[in-house]
């Protein structure tokens, strides 16, 4: 593992950074520093194409499909510029970061040539439909079907079920969907990765308030909705593999972009300490300083993962990488909250009209649940990464 850069790398550094402050101190100035997920959906989406025309939305894929063949250190690079430029949070994440990959992986040459270049360009939207009311953390538990059957313009699969915490479907042109496609499977068999068109009868999203004001998440029904059948990634019943592979990318370069932010939010949590006093006690001093080092160490952490991501094993950093930073950064939302004092319980504008920080602290309290809980990542690296026994699993008799 390398933790530093060429002179060439670091030209390539300047290059990225000068695109960024031009963008970002001009046309779209409006939207620097946007943390929200869900405000300026347009504007944002404009920003989406921008990237695109430029080559910088999806720079580690192949040039064919709209990337620059960028190395890893090229893509640590952007990532950790583009969140140091304050650059808002990505529209396009689940295509360039999950459905992009899983397809340029995992897919055919037409399912390549019809989707990826459509993402890199910012022209479609994804969304992820894998958690279901009674199938969080179990995937394998879903129930969402989908049958092949006839239609005017040839064979088709319809999908009757339900998602929920689909991140951004609102926004959404397609949603790449785990469902049962063989009768009376159960487990990990008989699995099937669609890819669904959003914009059609039968799909129903409706947003989820969160305690934030904001909508992020949505519960998202399936009825009767369709997709063409050669919008199956993998073969048929092979969706448990290729959606492991999605998981897995979810680990890839885009967690430098994360902790780029974070050590944003730690600035912004000093600044304020400086400024109420608080830095004056000696307790709240020594959390700052552990939030900082935890933050060295994710660093360290994450670039041993992602120099080890060719092999196609998951690593120990890859194992243990979720909990690390979902348990920081869940401290780090109580560090905000204690250095603002009564202050930070005051929302200064109209309901739910909160600041960064604020909407910090209020999000940070699922990060130890969404994605897999805490709980479900101890068992991963019991199981997966210790080899130790599994845990026993309950036979349903009382």
């Amino acid at each position: 593992m390398k933790l530093g850069f060429t002179p060439e790398q670091e030209a390539f550094r300047g290059e990225v950074a000068a695109w960024l402050e031009e963008q970002l101190s001009g046309p779209f100035a409006h939207i620097r520093g946007i943390t929200s997920q869900t405000a300026m959906a347009e504007e944002r989406h404009a920003w989406e194409r921008a990237l695109g025309a430029a080559g910088w939305s999806a720079i580690g894929w192949p040039a064919r499909y709209g990337g620059r063949d960028a190395d890893l250190a090229q893509q640590v690079i952007f990532a950790e510029e583009y969140a140091r430029a304050r650059a808002p949070g990505r529209l396009g994440h689940m295509g360039v970061e999950l459905a992009g990959p899983t397809i340029l992986h995992f897919g055919d040459d037409a399912q390549r040539q019809r989707f990826l270049p459509k993402i890199s360009a910012g022209e479609e939207m994804w969304c992820q439909g894998y958690s279901e009311p009674g199938a969080g953390s179990d995937l394998a538990n879903v129930r969402t079907k989908a049958r092949l059957e006839s239609g005017p313009d040839g064979r088709r699969w319809v999908i009757e079920g339900q998602k929920i915490w689909t991140s951004l479907a609102q926004f959404a042109q397609w949603c790449f969907v785990i469902c049962r496609t063989e009768e009376g499977s159960r487990g990990r068999e008989g699995l099937s990765y669609l890819l669904v068109p959003m914009d059609q009868p039968g799909i129903d999203v409706r947003p989820i308030r969160q305690m934030t004001g904001e909508a992020d998440f949505n519960e998202t029904f399936f009825d009767g909705a369709v997709t063409a059948e050669e919008n199956v990634v993998g073969a048929p019943g092979d969706g448990w593999r290729v959606a492991m592979g999605t998981l897995a990318f979810e680990r890839g370069v885009s967690t430098l972009a994360q902790q780029m932010q974070f050590r944003n939010e730690l600035a912004q949590i000093v600044d304020a300490a400086k400024a109420n006093g608080a830095a004056q006690d000696p307790l709240i001093r020594q959390r700052l300083a552990k939030a900082w080092r935890g933050l060295q160490i994710m660093r360290a952490s994450a670039l041993r993962m992602l120099s080890g991501a060719d092999s196609g094993a998951l690593s120990g950093p890859a194992f243990t990488y979720k909990i690390y930073w979902a348990t920081w950064h869940r401290e780090l939302g109580d560090l905000a909250m204690d250095v603002l004092g009564q202050s930070g319980e005051i929302a200064e504008g109209d309901d739910y009209a909160f600041d960064d920080l604020q909407r910090m602290y209020l999000f940070s309290r699922a990060d130890t649940i969404y994605a897999g809980t805490n709980q479900i990542q101890r068992n991963l690296i019991a199981e997966r990464a210790l080899g130790l026994p599994k845990e026993p699993r309950g036979t349903g008799q009382q």
